[in-house]
């Protein structure tokens, strides 16, 4: 069974209503995204930061997965299939995606701010005052800027055992998730979908790299259907 190593990216899940700082020109209601995206961020002032991911998190329930989730899903028929994902929502479990490596971390887990490896559910409003077992704020379970990427070897390991490797809905300027693309076989197919996909240097170098100009809902599903015959 061929292997398939998926690489998504904040243009998967716009199409199911989950803004995206790329669209808004990394602004949140006005806030610029370094003041409730990093550990500074935090120490300034925790109340703002725990807003700004209650309200993603209000909003994910709303959302649904769209056809390009549904499409990536259903390559598990026929291959093995891989989902290394930026995005911190859960859309490509509920499409039914069965391995899933989480980047960027996910918004319906917290974590202790003070043990790391003490991660918990948690689907409501988390607030000041709210504390993991040993007495300790709870925080987001999100890799913010500047922070360790703990799930980026296992996401490399993946990427080198690939026959083919897709890139969907990323802009391809945030690494370390931009660079994953370097560990892919040299001889693999390789595809990277994006209305407004940006070809570096560095990516015009890839070798057998077609590059798929469309939104994720037509091009992902156009390519899966390629796939599946």
């Amino acid at each position: 069974m061929k292997k398939i190593v998926i690489l998504s990216g904040a243009g998967m899940s716009a199409e199911s209503g989950i803004s995206t700082f790329r669209d808004a020109g990394g602004l949140w209601e006005g806030h610029d995204v370094m003041t409730v995206a990093s550990p500074e961020g935090w120490e300034n002032n925790q109340e703002l930061v725990l807003d700004f991911y209650n309200h993603r998190r209000r909003q994910l329930k709303e959302a649904k997965p769209n056809s390009a989730h549904y499409a990536i899903a259903s390559l598990e028929k026929k291959y093995e299939v891989v989902v290394i994902t930026q995005n911190v929502d859960n859309l490509h479990e509920q499409a039914g995606s069965s391995r899933i490596i989480h980047l960027h971390g996910e918004l319906n887990k917290v974590r202790s701010s003070e043990i790391s490896s003490l991660i918990m559910d948690w689907t409501e409003d988390l607030c000041i005052g709210d504390k993991c077992p040993q007495g300790y704020q709870l925080r987001p379970h999100i890799v913010w800027f500047g922070e360790m990427v703990p799930m980026l070897e296992p996401a490399i390991q993946e990427c080198e055992t690939g026959d083919i490797f897709i890139i969907i809905g990323t802009s391809m300027q945030v690494y370390p998730a931009a660079g994953l693309i370097a560990y892919a076989r040299r001889n693999s197919s390789k595809y990277y979908i994006d209305p407004k996909p940006y070809l570096s240097y560095e990516l015009n170098q890839i070798p057998n790299l077609e590059v798929i100009a469309e939104k994720a809902t037509i091009g992902v599903v156009e390519l899966v259907d390629l796939l599946m015959k």
